[in-house]
C-alpha cells in the first residue's frame, strides 16, 4: 500500500528535512503552503526541482486556520499519515502577536484533527509540541514526559492547547495520534530570527565586514540543542508504533547561548574573552582586543525560561531512536554553511589564514 504523507509547514526547516526523509522513502509526500507574492519554498526548491516533483511530490495552497479547506484536502488526498508543523513558531513573537500565535498555533491544531475524524479518522497524526511547555524550571530538569508543564509564552500556552486536544482526540475517537516534544533543533535552515542561527549569521557577516558585532539576550539562558535532520526521523517512528503515544526528543545536553557564542567563533580559531555581568557584558577577540560580542536589554523577554533540558530515554528505548550529531558537530555545520554563504570560505580555511 503506498504511504502518503500530508505536512503542513513544509516550507519550514522541520518540514523540508522532513520532506527528504519520507521521498527517501518511498512516500507520496504533499505539503500545505501559504500564498505569498513573493516565494518562499527556498528550504525545498531543490526538491521542486528533482525527480520527484510532479510524481511523489505535490504542494497545495491552503493555511491551517481555515477548516473548510483542510477538511477538503484531507478527503481529497486521502493521507495515511498526518505531520502538523505548521505555526507561529517564534516565542519572541508571540509575545507581538499573542491572538494570531493562539489562533495559528493552538485553535489550527483542532482544525485539522477534526477534518481527519470527519473524513473517517484514518490518518496516522503528528503534532508537533515543544520543550517550553515546561517553561524551563531548573527543579524539574531534566525534562520528560511526565514533567509538569508551566508554559511562559503565548506560544507555550498555545502549544499546550495543541497538546492536550491532541490526547483527547486519541482518546475520544481513537486516533492514533502522537505529541512529539521536540527540544531545541537546530540547523543550517533555521530561521534567521532564532538565536542560534542569528549567531552563526552575525558571526559570518563580521568576517565578511558586514556587521560590526552580535548583539544578544540573555546569556545565560541554557538549551537543550540538537539537530533538525535527526529530529525528523524521531517523528517519524512514532507514527509507525503499534500504538500512539507522546515523546520526548532530545540530546539529554543542555549549554548556554554563551556556550553557543563561544563554540561558532573557536571555529574560526577565535577565543572569546568576557567582561562585565548582565547587560554589561562583552565579548572580545582574545588575540585583537575587537569587540565581538555585547547584550542588548531589548532581546530580553517578558517572562524568560532559564534551564531546557531533555531526557529522551523513553524515545531511546520505545523508538529505537537517538541523535546523531552531537553540539560540536552542530555548531560546526551551521557556521561553515553560513561562512560559505556570506564570505566565500570554510570556517577551516578562515582559520587557517588567521594562523598565518
Amino acid at each position: 500500500m503506498q504511504k502518503i504523507a500530508l505536512i503542513t509547514g513544509i516550507t519550514g526547516q522541520d518540514g523540508s528535512y522532513l520532506a527528504e526523509f519520507l521521498l527517501g522513502r518511498g512516500y507520496e509526500v504533499h505539503g500545505l503552503i501559504r500564498r505569498h507574492s513573493i516565494s518562499n519554498t527556498s528550504r525545498i526548491d531543490h526538491i521542486l526541482r528533482s525527480n520527484y516533483n510532479k510524481i511523489k511530490f505535490f504542494l497545495h495552497f491552503a493555511d491551517t486556520t481555515d477548516s473548510s479547506n483542510l477538511m477538503r484536502l484531507i478527503a481529497e488526498i486521502r493521507p495515511t499519515e498526518v505531520y502538523n508543523l505548521a505555526a507561529q513558531s517564534h516565542v519572541g513573537v508571540s509575545f507581538e502577536v499573542p491572538e494570531y500565535t493562539a489562533e495559528a498555533t493552538g485553535v489550527s491544531t483542532i482544525k485539522l484533527l477534526e477534518a481527519i475524524r470527519v473524513n473517517g479518522g484514518n490518518s496516522r497524526y503528528y503534532q508537533a509540541s515543544t520543550s517550553e511547555l515546561f517553561g524551563g524550571l531548573p527543579e524539574t530538569a531534566p525534562q520528560s514526559e511526565s514533567t509538569p508543564f508551566y508554559p511562559k509564552s503565548p506560544y507555550g500556552a498555545a502549544k499546550l492547547y495543541s497538546y492536550w486536544i491532541t490526547v483527547n482526540y486519541r482518546e475520544s475517537y481513537n486516533i492514533f495520534a502522537c505529541n512529539g516534544i521536540l527540544f531545541n533543533h537546530e540547523s543550517p535552515r533555521r530561521g534567521e530570527n532564532f538565536v542560534t542561527r542569528k549567531i552563526t549569521l552575525a558571526i559570518a557577516n563580521i568576517i565578511a565586514g558586514k556587521q560590526e558585532k552580535l548583539s544578544l539576550g540573555n546569556m545565560n539562558a541554557r538549551r537543550d540543542w540538537g539537530f533538525a535532520g535527526d529530529y525528523v526521523e524521531g517523528m517519524w517512528r512514532m507514527l509507525q508504533q503499534d500504538k500512539p503515544d507522546d515523546y520526548v526528543l532530545a540530546t539529554n545536553e543542555t549549554h548556554t547561548v554563551r556556550e553557543f557564542v563561544e563554540a561558532a567563533f573557536k571555529e574560526l580559531g577565535i577565543t572569546v574573552r568576557w567582561e562585565g555581568i548582565g547587560i554589561d557584558e562583552k565579548g572580545y577577540d582574545a588575540q585583537t582586543g575587537k569587540l565581538l560580542v555585547d547584550v542588548n536589554p531589548e532581546y530580553y523577554r517578558p517572562a524568560e525560561v532559564e534551564f531546557l533540558w531533555g531526557n529522551p530515554a523513553k524515545a531511546e528505548k520505545a523508538l529505537g531512536w537517538k541523535r546523531k550529531v552531537d553540539f560540536r558537530g552542530l555548531v560546526t555545520m551551521m557556521m561553515d554553511a553560513d561562512l560559505k554563504e556570506i564570505a566565500g570560505m570554510s570556517c577551516k580555511e578562515y582559520a587557517q589564514s588567521r594562523e598565518n
